[in-house]
């Protein structure tokens, strides 16, 4: 597997990326871990926009569904030790370098969220890394998964009046994982911890429920589902534990999952993480941000019968990485974190 690697910015400690349709173009955001900017690319990988200077601390974005532009985008979460002030806001452009920012809701320690449609309901579903700290490296406060109803009029939030939250579950420790699942009744929210693998489906209908199933009860930083062998039951790839070295996959048999594939090396401080088509077939493609800081895509070879890995990039340090399609080719763009590197692959 071949892929052709361009640089297309440079952003100390890049970290978030997300998908932005705006002003009838399909664009992506790429937005920086500390006190740094946010950036606006278009589908080609020219920056074409700065949202804002700082104050950075950005985990997640997420386009608000049927806007022009607007998106959601924690703020202030510099590190698991610097995040008492993380909140979640809402971004509204008005012009090219205007983008107004408001506060949507203050969570400490809030790391990564999603917006899930389903049953006719915007639902704002959201990560709490831990509770709080009283010092460096404190995990006494375990962290908690909160859900909301998102209304179609985002004007009326602001630091004096925040969307209130449900909480969904609590006492998930390291609650760090979170990849959105596209299940054929709707989408449905993957969120790992030191407790294990969750699956959170929103109410199909507007009476409905929220449903919590728990997949693995293994210690997990990230996890995705994706049908790596093609016999149409999808694996359970997983990264583990915390920001840890281990790469597994699991196979669900009777009801249960059980570990089929182990990565024969420790790849330290495992991040970014995709499950999905790459280059014409299925891949888990995980990077990591220590040591050799690859960027690597494991398959599945149906003749042999085993997995293997490929590397797409070496000595990268990718935070995060974020596939599309464009022009009839397929783009991976990463932010290579430990060089300050944004980076497009096209396959």
């Amino acid at each position: 597997m071949k892929a052709e690697k361009k640089v297309i910015g440079s952003l100390n400690k890049c970290y978030s990326i997300a998908p932005l349709f705006y002003q009838g173009k399909e664009h992506f955001l790429v937005a920086a871990e500390k006190q740094d900017p946010c950036y606006l690319f278009d589908a080609q990988g020219n920056k074409v926009d700065q949202v804002w200077e700082g104050p950075g601390g950005v985990m997640t974005m997420v386009q608000v569904p049927g806007t022009d532009g607007q998106f959601l985008s924690t703020y202030r979460f510099y590190s698991p030790n610097d995040s008492k002030e993380s909140k979640i806001v809402i971004v509204t452009p008005r012009g090219k370098g205007d983008w107004e920012i408001r506060t949507l809701v203050e969570l400490p320690h809030v790391h990564r969220f999603d917006i899930l449609q389903s049953g006719g309901v915007s639902w704002l579903i959201a990560c709490a890394l831990k509770s709080g700290h009283s010092h460096k490296d404190d995990w006494s406060m375990p962290g908690k998964v909160y859900v909301a109803r998102l209304p179609e009029d985002l004007s009326v939030y602001n630091d004096d009046h925040q969307l209130p939250l449900t909480v969904l579950k609590d006492g998930l420790l390291k609650n760090h994982g979170y990849y959105r699942l596209e299940e054929q009744d709707g989408p449905a929210a993957l969120v790992c911890s030191e407790n294990g693998v969750f699956r959170f489906t929103p109410p199909r209908t507007a009476e409905g429920q929220w449903q919590t199933e728990t997949l693995l009860e293994t210690p997990a930083s990230d996890a995705v589902l994706v049908d790596l062998d093609e016999d149409g039951v999808r694996e359970l790839c997983v990264m583990a534990p915390f920001h840890g070295d281990e790469i597994a996959i699991y196979r669900q048999e009777e009801g249960s999952y059980r570990k089929v594939y182990e990565f024969p090396e420790k790849r330290r401080f495992l991040h970014s993480i995709y499950g999905g088509m790459l280059a014409g077939r299925p891949a888990f493609v995980v990077g990591h941000r220590e040591e050799q800081r690859s960027l690597l895509a494991i398959r599945y070879d149906k003749t042999a019968g085993t997995y293997y890995y490929e590397s797409i990039d070496e000595g990268c340090g990718p935070a995060n990485v974020y596939h599309y399609e464009h022009d009839g080719k397929e783009i991976l763009i990463a932010t290579n974190r430990e060089i300050n590197e944004i980076a497009m692959y096209t396959f």
